[in-house]
């Protein structure tokens, strides 16, 4: 894992970097504006941010009850930045935030990430569904 690397439950002050993040990450499909994407994460139960400097660089956020179980969304990292460890840590401190919750984390992931959750513990245990939405 990068030294320099800070991880922080506070959000960037300028929120177009997590506009520019999920661009970068191809995630902006439906073209959330800077003040969708604030209000995703200030709604969320937890939510951490990566920063190289100022810059954010990853994020991850949990949807919860804050009693069984706890839901791990939109993680992901930068382009330039993966494949350094960082996605990993962000996983193992959301993770540990929740076993210290005492919450369930659970997660839904395309196919190709299951051998990636798996190495950090995760195990398939049902099948999820969607219901496409016209925005």
């Amino acid at each position: 894992m990068n030294q320099r690397i800070c991880y922080t439950i506070k959000g960037p002050k300028d929120f177009n970097q997590m506009r520019v993040l999920y661009d970068s990450l191809g995630w902006n499909s439906i073209n959330l504006t800077t003040d969708e994407l604030k209000k995703m994460c200030e709604q969320s139960w937890y939510t951490l941010y990566a920063f190289d400097a100022d810059e954010l660089i990853g994020t991850a956020r949990v949807i919860s009850d804050g009693i069984i179980t706890a839901t791990i969304c939109g993680v992901g990292v930068a382009p330039a930045y993966q494949s350094k460890g960082i996605g990993k840590e962000l996983m193992n401190r959301i993770i540990k935030y929740c076993e210290k919750q005492r919450v369930i984390p659970q997660l839904m992931c395309v196919d190709s990430l299951k051998p990636y959750y798996e190495s950090l513990g995760f195990e398939e245990f049902a099948t999820a569904m969607v219901k496409r939405i016209n925005r």
